[in-house]
């Protein structure tokens, strides 16, 4: 397919189809017609930011072997990395989310959690943290599946939005159904929760058709901000055999998820952080403490983890300015999905 056909498409801010995109990211990664690509998503994440990208900190509130098994996940109870279960108290939660909060280039705080982590305890502990934060500090919580009412109970505890993901290999690399994943997505809007997104985790066996079909769903529910993410490989996981993309890759897949995803969704984000990707328009990095399913390390910042000032930086070396305000793409008007089981096909 002709780059210049696509590039003048994307200036013309017309929707792509499904046979475009795998086009897109058909080219080669040292090739042309992907340099013009990810000039083009830098272009328009530029834009839609006035040239800000945002750095969020996210810390863990427990490590523990998850029942959910995801085979591209260290915590999963397979694997046997983390045998033990630990849960922070929330006197450590307030102080692990105050150490991101102090810092001005922090544009929200992220408490993350495994999937079977105590109900009851996240939201008394996310009153604890959110009573501790600057009140314009927007808290958002990385949970697993929830039902409408406890979205509700979470939007009222304090929680402005969530990360949420319909992950590629839904319901075989994960026992996570895909209609579950999106009927807790249309909960979560339901219940007044900005939901960010991104399609992930992304291996050398994924096919362009596959990633295509992921890019076009993230963006359907108009999220916060979209974007692509590599799988980091977990030694001794069921995916290991595969490998990694490179980081180059990657940010190929960032430029054309910022492309092909319509212009209300505001934010493109990628994980991990790289300069490489921010030049391809990735407009958000995570800096991450304590436990990190891409790390066999208890505590993510003595291992893959960077630090709020480490993912500015990155930002930095590709010539973006660093918003030093509550995040632009979380502060978006929430919007609910129609239907909770669109685009099952994926």
């Amino acid at each position: 397919m002709n780059i210049e056909t696509l590039i003048e498409k994307s200036r013309a801010q017309e929707p792509f189809s499904r046979e475009e995109i795998v086009a897109m990211l058909s080219f080669p990664s040292v090739s042309e017609q992907t340099m013009r690509l990810m000039a083009e998503g830098s272009r328009i994440s530029r834009e839609l930011t006035d040239n800000q990208a945002e750095v969020q900190g996210q810390f863990a509130l427990n490590l523990a072997p998850c029942p959910i098994n995801c085979q591209f996940c260290s915590f999963s109870s397979e694997y046997e990395i983390f045998r033990e279960q630990t849960q922070i108290s929330a006197e450590q939660a307030v102080e692990s989310a105050k150490l991101f909060d102090s810092n001005r280039e922090n544009a929200a705080v992220l408490m993350m959690a495994t999937a079977d982590y105590g109900f009851e305890r996240l939201l008394e502990t996310a009153q604890e943290v959110r009573r501790a934060l600057d009140p314009s500090t927007l808290l958002i919580a990385n949970v697993g599946d929830m039902s409408l009412e406890n979205a509700k109970r979470m939007k009222e505890s304090g929680f402005h939005g969530v990360y949420h993901a319909v992950r590629i290999g839904e319901g075989s690399a994960t026992r996570a159904p895909k209609k579950q994943r999106l009927r807790s997505i249309r909960n979560f809007q339901e219940a007044g929760l900005i939901v960010g997104t991104c399609v992930e985790p992304i291996g050398p066996e994924h096919s362009n058709e596959e990633i295509a079909e992921h890019i076009m769903l993230a963006g359907s529910f108009d999220p916060a901000f979209s974007g692509a993410a590599r799988r980091i490989t977990i030694p001794g996981s069921k995916l290991e055999k595969h490998g990694m993309i490179s980081e180059l890759r990657m940010s190929q897949i960032v430029a054309v998820t910022r492309i092909a995803t319509p212009r209300s969704v505001t934010g493109n984000c990628s994980h991990e952080p790289c300069s490489l990707a921010a030049a391809a328009g990735a407009s958000l990095f995570w800096a991450e403490t304590g436990a990190n399913p891409r790390d066999i390390k208890e505590k993510t910042e003595e291992g893959r983890g960077l630090s709020v000032q480490g993912c500015a930086d990155l930002f930095r070396e590709a010539d973006w300015q660093v918003r030093t305000q509550p995040s632009l793409y979380f502060s978006k008007t929430h919007k609910c999905l129609a239907d909770p089981d669109m685009s099952l096909q994926v």
